[in-house]
């Protein structure tokens, strides 16, 4: 009952500080619990017991913070390069009084210095862009899970060849909480195909994306003083 009380908290903090500093849209106020929370912690199903999970690009903590909620024996860390939402999501895992690690910057400034089991994601990129960003801090048996619309598939089979070439293994796509959700949230699972790597190079000829999160420095929240990003 405990976790219940705290997610409908953290449904007030996204309906209210959350629409005010425009992380959350005025539309999505009447549906963020089975849109936003419900939709986020479904991904549970794809998590293993006691995982350490990072959420890059967090944005408003989705699927981080619900995540964490609803499974306590996961290690959630919310990276996610952008001040006032880092802000926001100190102010809510304070007030939620939840062990969460929230870091500022990009993800692939932590590439070679940290590594998750779990990698999530949520609208935040193309999918090789994606992999770029978020594979190299995938440990070994660990995996990419990011949330998709139920056009995953054609995405895949436009990108497979990239993540293949860059050492990944097949992505597979599959619907999450069928049984609990009007619409079921679709994700795409992708693991490294062999030894984990902590770096994505690009093929010889093509330009280097940047990717958009990184590392800042203190415990709970970690920033980096003169490091910007873009979602």
């Amino acid at each position: 009952m405990e976790r219940v009380a705290l997610a409908e908290r953290y449904v007030a903090w996204l309906a209210d500080a959350g629409t005010v500093r425009g992380l959350i849209g005025p539309r999505e106020v009447p549906r963020l619990w089975e849109r936003h929370v419900l939709n986020s912690a479904v991904v549970q199903e794809w998590i293993p017991e006691g995982a350490r999970v990072a959420d890059v690009g967090s944005g408003a903590g989705l699927p981080g913070i619900p995540l964490a909620l609803a499974r306590p024996d996961l290690a959630v860390t919310l990276i996610e390069p952008l001040l006032r939402r880092v802000t926001f999501l100190e102010e809510v895992v304070a007030d939620l009084g939840l062990p969460i690690e929230v870091v500022r910057g990009r993800a692939d400034e932590l590439h070679g210095s940290r590594s998750f089991d779990v990698v999530t994601s949520r609208a935040v990129a193309p999918l090789d862009r994606l992999a770029s960003w978020c594979l190299p801090l995938v440990g070994a048996g660990g995996a990419m899970v990011a949330l998709k619309g139920s056009s995953v598939q054609e995405e895949i089979e436009e990108h497979q060849a990239t993540l293949t070439r860059h050492g990944a293994g097949a992505a597979v796509a599959r619907a999450l909480g069928e049984e609990v959700l009007e619409r079921p949230t679709w994700a795409v699972r992708v693991a490294w195909a062999d030894e984990p790597r902590v770096s994505w190079r690009p093929a010889r000829g093509s330009q280097k994306r940047r990717g958009p999160r990184s590392v800042g420095g203190r415990a709970g929240s970690q920033r980096s003083g003169r490091r910007k990003g873009t979602r």
